[in-house]
């Protein structure tokens, strides 16, 4: 008698593991995911961890007389850096000090040839 829910075929072909079909790679549900995942960590978080590393870096290389722009756009020369993780910088035209966490500087600002000239 047949049972609709099991399928016995492979009692048929003579070896008790013919079910167990190799298979491939792909048909796994999961293998395409953990590509997936791979590919993003890649791509996105990769590239974002040296950014970050840089800018760490950069951070704690600043020094006095250094040009650097802030997150808010602020550009000024730094004056002083604070031990309590501060700086204070100079801004053009009335050379007005204004304070700023070291983690508000963004990047350091390159002076060109012909501004130095």
């Amino acid at each position: 008698m047949w049972i609709g829910l099991a399928n016995f075929d492979w009692l048929a072909s003579g070896t008790p593991w013919a079910f167990l079909q190799a298979t491939s790679l792909f048909q796994n549900p999961l293998v395409p995911i953990i590509m997936m995942v791979g590919i993003f960590y890649l791509v996105l978080f990769l590239p974002m961890r040296r950014k970050q590393r840089k800018l760490d870096e950069m951070l704690q290389n600043l020094k006095n007389g250094d040009k650097v722009v802030t997150n808010g756009g602020v550009i000024g020369t730094l004056v002083s850096l604070g031990e309590d993780n501060t700086v204070t910088l100079r801004v053009k035209p009335d050379n007005v000090k204004l304070q700023f966490s070291r983690n508000a500087v963004t990047a350091m600002v390159q002076e060109s040839i012909e501004e130095k000239k």
